[in-house]
């Protein structure tokens, strides 16, 4: 059966609430919880950007049955690798073995801030396959010197690496990225229902196959006035409407609020599902089960009613989603 996750959105909320929508979202039944890891927020409207590892420490205290993970964490500017490999060890044995460490290519948008420019996709794909590769070394707790095209090791070890290593990850599009990440992630993601790269996936998985995750994510703005979950959705999550080849790019909000001055609410009514009707919002998640994604993380947007949409609406609508 699929399981159903809940998003923690650094970007719409502060620290401290997004740990009590973790332990609320638990409560409600969801299977797990994944975290954006994010230095800016999409859109000015939004409004947050706090440190999601810290949260995610807290929320491996606050909570005692959902799986966790980063959905995703960039490994090679913002961030070395090395110091990934001893954050994602850390979760992991804070977590006791609930954590799974999503891994992507990242955004100019939260990446460009330590002033080394942006690559070219292909460079960011070399460099995350670099930076895989590495953290696999180190999460084995063994001394670990590397000398890469992009990265340098020198001397590190994980002092307190979890037994088995951390589960990792890759967010993937395209046969390409599948043939090359497909050996060093042990976990499908994706934020498109494509049946076939599923497929794909799991032929360069072979024997392994079965034990993969296929992990995505979904927008919906539940609300008891159809109307204002549009607006909402509109304000929140406009950025969406340009697709990963342009929002993997742009380097600020202000460039992402220029580039979808011209989305409509109505294009956002016809692309996420919005409102009361918890039927449509669980309609939503279709093309993704029929794609053969196994975990499905929704993402609620908007902070103002993240208490409400936990405390009512949540539970009937997982209800539904199990129904499909």
């Amino acid at each position: 059966m699929t399981r159903f996750g809940y998003t923690l959105m650094t970007e719409q909320s502060g620290p401290r609430e997004l740990v009590r929508y973790a332990i609320a979202a638990e409560n409600a039944g969801f299977d797990f919880e994944v975290s954006s890891d994010h230095y800016s927020p999409w859109l000015t409207e939004q409004g947050h950007a706090s440190y999601a590892w810290s949260v995610l420490g807290a929320v491996a205290q606050a909570t005692n049955r959902v799986d966790l993970a980063t959905f995703v964490t960039c490994p090679t500017m913002r961030y070395h690798p090395a110091v990934v490999a001893q954050k994602s060890a850390t979760m992991q044995l804070l977590s006791e073995g609930r954590f799974i460490l999503g891994l992507g290519s990242g955004e100019n948008l939260n990446e460009h801030v330590v002033g080394e420019g942006w690559p070219s996709v292909d460079v960011r794909q070399d460099m995350l396959v670099e930076a895989a590769t590495i953290i696999r070394e180190l999460h084995t707790g063994e001394l670990v010197t590397w000398q890469g095209e992009y990265f340098r090791v020198d001397s590190a070890r994980v002092w307190d690496a979890p037994d088995g290593g951390v589960p990792i990850g890759i967010a993937v599009s395209g046969e390409k990225s599948i043939s090359r990440f497909a050996p060093l992630s042990d976990h499908f993601i994706s934020t498109v229902p494509d049946g076939a790269a599923v497929e794909k996936w799991r032929e360069a998985r072979g024997e392994n196959a079965d034990s993969s995750r296929v992990i995505g994510q979904i927008p919906i703005c539940w609300g008891p006035d159809k109307k204002e979950a549009v607006a909402k959705a509109h304000e929140q999550f406009r950025w969406f409407g340009g697709g990963w080849a342009v929002n993997a790019d742009l380097p600020t909000p202000a460039g992402f609020a220029g580039a979808s001055q011209f989305v409509r609410e109505d294009d956002i009514a016809e692309s996420i599902a919005c409102g009361p009707d918890l039927d449509e919002l669980a309609e939503s998640a279709r093309a993704f089960i029929d794609a053969g994604f196994t975990d499905i993380a929704l993402i609620q947007i908007g902070d103002e009613r993240q208490d409400e949409f936990l405390a009512t609406a949540a539970e009937p609508l997982l209800d539904k989603l199990r129904a499909l």
